[in-house]
């Protein structure tokens, strides 16, 4: 038996030797190598633990697509005077409520004649019947209320007369039978759109530029202002433009019946008074807001008008110190206004000779305002004075 020869044996190599071989082969030095498989080794490390070593920062998003359209702004949206109006008074309005926002639109009127409901629109001094509508007198009515109630107000036969203010300054008057005799009727008097500053006014001509600059300066040195005029004459709106031009920094407030005023100065506190309730509590009138007012550090007072006993706690705020006030009262010539403050003095428990002084140390001077044309203007200014026999007399120009 022959045996063959043992093959040859295989040389035994360690794994560093074969890595480093191939390193060697590949023309990489082995401790290179070795460094890199270590650092490949504590990477994977400190992801698996959730602290990845700071890497090279990645390239930044491409910026997102230009907006061709932003440069425009977002689409313009005409001013709307029921944009705030409570979901109540939207539904009780139906129909009538597009015409609120009629740019030229100063009041809107319903009421029930010949039984039947008409409408009218005031689009700037004059009324217009609107022929192609009319309602039955029991929806009318229940226009009348479900506005009032809208309001905060309840209406029925036992309070058949309610005025309410609605979102943005919407004034709303309703009546009820058997007080409005054919039926119900309701007045609905609506603000401008957007306020006029008294910049605005003098240029729709409600001034002479000589008129303008002296009531600039009055307001400016702080004189106490009452501006007269008719229905509809444009006293709250002169009233807001005046304030405006007051000094920024000075705290303004505000006493109205039914809060109208929309003033864009920066510091201003609006009153409003309240009515009493169905039990007759709760009521809140003018003179009580007035004297509240006095406790508030105002810097100028503002009453919307003057109508009654407040007329007495007005004059005495102008006198003790209260300077740069304003208020409105309804006369229509300016000749009628010292008869008109009399008969409130009279309300007030005032004599005539009494009320005439206080009236002419509280306020500076009168603005008169009238409608020519359709559009207000101010007919005369004039300061108030005592006469001979001790009565209130008012000493006035024509401008």
């Amino acid at each position: 038996m022959t045996f063959s020869a043992a093959p040859a044996a295989v040389p035994h190599h360690t794994a560093t030797e074969v890595r480093s071989r191939g390193a060697a082969r590949r023309g990489t030095p082995a401790h290179e190598l070795r460094g890199s498989r270590r650092r490949v080794s504590a990477r994977r490390e400190l992801w698996r633990r959730g602290r990845a070593p700071a890497a090279r920062a990645p390239e930044a998003p491409p910026p997102p697509p230009a907006d061709l359209f932003a440069e425009w702004g977002p689409a313009a949206q005409p001013p709307t005077r029921t944009a705030h109006l409570p979901l109540a008074a939207r539904r009780a309005l139906g129909g009538l409520l597009p015409l609120l926002d009629l740019p030229e639109l100063r009041d809107l009127l319903v009421q029930v004649r010949g039984g039947r409901g008409g409408l009218w629109l005031d689009r700037g001094g004059t009324l217009e019947a609107v022929p192609e509508w009319t309602a039955d007198p029991a929806a009318v009515q229940r226009l009348a209320t479900a506005l009032i109630g809208a309001g905060g107000r309840h209406l029925d036969e036992l309070h058949p007369c309610g005025d309410v203010r609605l979102g943005d300054s919407i004034r709303v008057h309703a009546v009820l039978p058997p007080v409005a005799v054919a039926g119900a009727a309701v007045s609905i008097r609506v603000p401008r759109l957007e306020p006029l500053d008294f910049p605005a006014l003098v240029a729709g001509g409600i001034c002479a530029p000589r008129t303008a600059e002296l009531l600039r300066s009055a307001v400016a040195a702080r004189r106490n202002l009452l501006i007269t005029g008719g229905t509809g004459t444009g006293k709250t709106t002169l009233l807001a433009a005046l304030l405006d031009l007051a000094d920024g920094a000075e705290r303004i407030v505000t006493i109205e019946d039914l809060a109208e005023l929309r003033l864009q100065h920066p510091h201003a506190v609006a009153l409003e008074a309240r009515q009493a309730s169905t039990e007759g509590v709760g009521r809140v009138t003018l003179d009580d807001l007035l004297r509240e007012a006095l406790r508030m550090r105002p810097d100028r007072i503002a009453l919307g008008e003057c109508r009654g006993a407040e007329i007495s706690t007005l004059l005495a705020a102008f006198n003790t110190g209260h300077d740069g006030g304003v208020s409105t009262l309804h006369a229509s010539r300016i000749s009628e206004v010292p008869a008109r403050l009399e008969a409130l003095g009279a309300v007030a428990g005032l004599g005539h000779a009494e009320l005439a002084r206080q009236a002419v140390s509280a306020l500076d001077l009168v603005v008169h305002l009238s409608r020519e044309a359709g559009r207000p203007r101010i007919s005369g200014v004039g300061r108030l004075r005592v006469g001979a026999r001790g009565a209130l007399e008012i000493e006035s120009r024509s401008w």
